[in-house]
């Protein structure tokens, strides 16, 4: 998987809620989708998504998937903003030696 997966996955709403949600806590789709406007159905259509993208991975527990954040998707998306990071980083430290050095 590539970052680009990570990104098109995450660009939908409702699949950065359920995201969201299964990083702060291992679930169920019934889970996920209690309290939300979407069917179970499409929870699992979602969740699909984000497991292809490498984001998300489940577990069965008896008749049950359980799903918790996986980091592959995480880490090449982190690789992927990380270089703007060190570029920003860079350029700064240009700026500054440049405004420092006497003309």
């Amino acid at each position: 998987m590539t970052y680009t997966d990570s990104l098109t996955a995450l660009a939908d709403p409702t699949r950065r809620s359920l995201f969201e949600a299964v990083a702060a806590q291992p679930m169920s789709v019934s889970d996920l989708a209690q309290g939300r406007s979407i069917s179970r159905p499409a929870v699992s259509q979602h969740l699909r998504v984000l497991e292809q993208a490498q984001l998300v991975s489940a577990t069965s527990q008896g008749n049950r998937r359980i799903y918790a954040l996986d980091t592959r998707g995480l880490e090449a998306l982190r690789d992927y903003l990380d270089q703007f990071w060190t570029d920003a980083l860079g350029a700064y430290a240009d700026e500054v030696k440049r405004r420092v050095q006497p003309n």
